[in-house]
Formats: structure tokens, sequence, C-alpha cells
């Protein structure tokens, strides 16, 4: 599956989002043609590549140089109608503005029909949601994984006067998202740029499993102490199964208890699973003041780690948690299905190419069987192989 990963390493904004789009492989002359199909005047563009802490990025600029109306959500719907855009590209811009509209609609205690739009109603922010939506259908990418957001502080001016930084409209279209601080004076997500990753990830999380084809950097306008760039990352995800058998990463997290009772551990354990943990145990440990406790260890998909890791900060009495990204290596299982006098039973088979390693029956089946035929669980299993076995 074509992947795009947007790494926000100072951030994300409109601008910044078109920039690194070209610098993964859009052509900037095909990107400007675009633009200049919609209905809209007044506007020059300005990109050139630039240094920031010694990482080469693209910086573009969309400069006004006309005033622009206010703009109700209609009418930016009307001027994404009315341009020769495919369905699927004037699908996703509607989706952005849809959430700017609600989200300013929920600041202002009003409907997103009768929100004003200033700045993102301006030509640079139709522009930049234009482009990139354009941009991602350019490269065919199917899906999008956007990173936590870093949150700057401090305040920022706009057509309502100064607000704090994160902007109202920011909180409201990053209900929800994973987002962190970082010591900055200054915007560093801007109300285009959350809705942009809001309405366009289909999740967000560390980067998933993908080789990178591409990778760019979109540099913003303001000068800071750490690096203001977005970075995209353009790939395949994977999870290949070849001679060698299944390679995956996966994510491992771990903390320590020691006054969590055995019923929590036990709902613990019923909830990961159901929220996606591919494994959950629990090892006894000697931690501090001689204290008996219990180390949770807890293995799940990258595009789930930030879930359960909300799960465990919230389901039991720690105070943080670690996680580090491992590879693994995982045999082929095809699932057969066998018959025996008493019934029917899966075993599961384990792969490596053509040669087969490992044969279990189903639990589940065997127990349903021997407790239905009042026969020894041994007995269904041993009977389960013998099928297998011709």
């Amino acid at each position: 599956m074509r992947t795009l990963y947007l790494d926000c390493i100072g951030g994300i904004a409109g601008d910044m989002m078109l920039a690194a789009l070209i610098e993964v492989g859009v052509p900037e002359s095909a990107l400007l043609d675009t633009l200049q199909s919609l209905n809209l005047t007044g506007w020059e563009w300005h990109s050139e590549r630039v240094e920031v802490e010694a990482v080469y990025a693209r910086r573009v600029q969309i400069r006004v140089v006309e005033e622009q109306p206010h703009r109700h959500l209609s009418d930016v719907l009307a001027i994404i109608e009315g341009a020769p855009l495919s369905e699927r590209v004037r699908q996703s811009a509607r989706c952005v503005f849809q959430k700017l509209a609600e989200a300013e609609a929920a600041v202002h205690h009003t409907t997103p029909e009768h929100v004003h739009f200033h700045e993102v109603g301006a030509v640079d922010a139709i522009l930049d949601v234009v482009g990139s939506c354009w941009a991602i259908d350019y490269l065919g990418v199917e899906r999008i994984v956007c990173s936590p957001l870093p949150m700057g502080r401090g305040f920022v001016r706009a057509a309502h006067g100064t607000l704090p930084v994160p902007a109202p409209a920011v909180v409201e279209l990053l209900r929800g998202a994973p987002t962190y601080g970082i010591p900055i004076e200054g915007e560093t997500v801007t109300p285009t740029g959350a809705a942009l990753a809001v309405a366009l990830s289909h999740e967000f999380g560390l980067q998933p499993p993908m080789r990178w084809e591409a990778v760019g950097y979109g540099a913003g306008t303001a000068v800071r102490p750490l690096p203001n760039l977005l970075r995209l990352f353009l790939g395949e995800a994977y999870a290949p199964i070849n001679a060698q058998g299944t390679w995956q990463s996966i994510v491992q997290i771990e903390t320590n208890l020691d006054d969590a009772t055995p019923e929590l551990l036990g709902y613990l354990m019923e909830r990961a699973f159901e929220q996606g943990a591919l494994d959950l145990f629990f090892t006894p440990v000697q931690m501090k003041k001689n204290r008996p406790g219990m180390m949770v260890t807890l293995l799940a998909p990258p595009d789930r780690a930030e879930t359960l890791m909300n799960l465990l900060l919230s389901e039991t009495p720690t105070l943080g948690v670690r996680y580090m990204l491992l590879n693994r290596r995982c045999l082929e299982r095809v699932i057969h299905t066998v018959q025996t006098p008493w019934g029917a039973v899966r075993l599961k088979v384990a792969r490596e190419g053509e040669r087969v390693l490992h044969i279990a029956p189903e639990y589940d089946d065997c127990a349903r069987l021997a407790r239905e035929h009042g026969i020894p669980l041994q007995q269904v299993m041993q009977r389960a192989l013998q099928a297998w076995q011709g």
C-alpha cells in the first residue's frame, strides 16, 4: 500500500505541506498549473530551496497581492466545485474545509455554514489545501499516517485579535489527536496545517513499517531554536512473506507496578487484546524498598502503540511507560481443518517456505469437543494430529 508519513518535526502548516510534497516528487510546474486553474486572483508564487540546520528543504510562499473577501464555507466549496479537479481531490479538499468550519463554529458558538472564514478563507489557505490534496492524489497515496504534533506556546495575531497558542481553532481540530509541548514561542501548528493532518490522515502515531522511495522536507518561514521543518516519507507499506518467513515491526511497551491488584491486571489484559495488542504478559520483579512487583510487557503493531500506552496510563497506577520499536521474524501460519470421530478441529500449521515446522490443534475446538463427548482433551488433540498425518 502506497503510504505517506507526515513527520511533523517542527510542526505543520499549509505552505510546509506543499513544499514537502514537491520535494518528494510532485512536479512544481504541474502543481502550479492546477492552482492557476482555480477561480482565484491576486496571488503570487515563490519557491526556493533553503538550508535549515544543515538540512536542505524547500520553502514555498504564496503572497497575496490583492485584498481578499471574507468567505463563508459555501464560497470556498463553490471554488472547489468549479475547478477542474478529480472527484477524489474535491472530496479531500471539501473534508479539510468542513473540519475547519466545524472548528471555527465551535470556537465562535455558531454553525459551520455561518462561519466567516478569515485567514483560512484567504486565497493562500485555499491554494494550500487544494494544492496539497491534488499533490497527494498525484503521488497515488493510499494511506496517510501523521506523527504526534509538537505544540508551541505564546500568542499570535489574527483577524479576531491576539490569540493564545495553540489557537482555539487548532485546539478544537486536534481533539483526540496526540500532541506534546515543545519549548518554542510561536505557532508551530496552524489551523490549515491541523485541518490537513486531521482530515487526510488515516491515523496518528509512529511511522508504520514501510520502504522509503522518497523523503522531502518543507520549511516554515519562522526562525526558531529547533528546526522548523515538516518531513514527508513516501513509500510502500510492507509485511513481506518469503522463504525466510515474515519480517514485521512491532512496539514493545513496558511499565513496572507494585500496587496493582490481580483483578486490575486481569481486566487490563482483556482491554489490551480488545484494543489490538498482539501479546501481553506479566513478569515478577523486585522493586525499590524491597517491594515485590509486576512488570507489564505489551507487544503491539506500531499503529496501536499510542492507544495502548494510553490504556496503561489510564487503567493502572503507573506514572509512566517506556517503549521501543523492535523487528521480529514470524513463520507463515496457515489454518487447516481436519475431521475427528467427534467433529472438526482446526490446526495451526507453521511453515518456512514449503517446510512445515510446527502443527498445533486449536485448543478451543478440542476443548469444546472434549466437553461435549465426555472424553479427555488430550485424546481429541492426538486424533486431530493423526488426521493431519493421514
